[in-house]
């Protein structure tokens, strides 16, 4: 299932569960999908602080030249 997919069936079911009850299977449906889009979004992330590199800001006068 496509990112924009699991989002949209996600929202569904979140409308369906305010407006009226959700099934003991859409419930289900429902927390996996949860589970699905929040491990996406982990990954996401952890790809994002691996590929961070620091760099050290010079200062002026702070020369190593001696």
């Amino acid at each position: 299932m496509e990112i924009d997919e699991l989002i949209s069936r996600i929202n569904e079911l979140a409308h369906k569960k305010h407006d009226s009850r959700l099934t003991p299977d859409e419930e289900n449906e429902q927390k996996e999908l949860y589970s699905i889009y929040l491990d996406n979004i982990r990954i996401q992330l952890k790809n994002q602080l691996d590929n961070i590199k620091i760099a050290e800001r010079e200062t002026p006068g702070n020369d190593e030249k001696n």
